[in-house]
Formats: structure tokens, C-alpha cells, sequence
């Protein structure tokens, strides 16, 4: 399953993972300094909230775009269940 980010959602994904990496580096950066546990944790758990929004974006894309093909035509029923079952997966990953 190919997905096309475009425009908006494109940098809203890019935005988030940003965050996140700056938030990863801000812990890595804390943990160095020796700095208390529960800051840590806390900035820990707001990584991990941008990573999933991010993920929970990047499947919400792909249902749009899955539920029909290039064409704009309705895809068939067999890959549309498969797809529906890939897509579910990924959003489990994330649950």
C-alpha cells in the first residue's frame, strides 16, 4: 500500500515528528544531566503521544486514499478487505 501525503497533512505528520525528536533529544539530554525521573517521564510520555498522533494521522490518510483507487473507482471487494485488514494491523500497532 503506497501513501501520498500532499500538502497539509504532509506537514502536519513532518511537524509532529519534529516535535518528537526534539522532545527524544530533550530526554536523552535530561537523563544525561541526571535530572529527576518524574520530568523525565513526563517528557518521555509527550514523545510518545506526538509519535502516535503522528501514526494515527498517517492511517487516517490511508483509509481515505485506500477506500479507492487511482482512478477514483471503488476498489474490489477482495482488496478492499485485505486493505481494511492491513489497515487495522497498523492501527493496532499504534493502540
Amino acid at each position: 500500500m503506497d501513501l501520498e501525503l500532499a500538502g497539509a497533512e504532509l506537514k502536519s505528520v513532518l511537524n509532529r515528528l519534529r516535535r518528537a525528536q526534539g522532545q527524544i533529544s530533550g530526554v536523552i539530554r535530561m537523563i544525561e544531566e541526571g535530572r529527576d525521573c518524574e520530568d523525565v517521564v513526563t517528557q518521555l510520555s509527550a514523545a510518545s503521544r506526538a509519535l502516535d498522533r503522528a501514526g494515527f494521522a498517517i492511517i487516517a490518510t490511508g483509509l481515505q486514499q485506500c477506500l479507492t483507487d487511482v482512478n477514483g473507482e471503488a476498489t474490489s471487494d477482495e482488496s478492499r478487505e485485505q486493505m481494511r485488514a492491513r489497515l487495522e494491523k497498523l492501527f493496532l500497532s499504534l493502540a
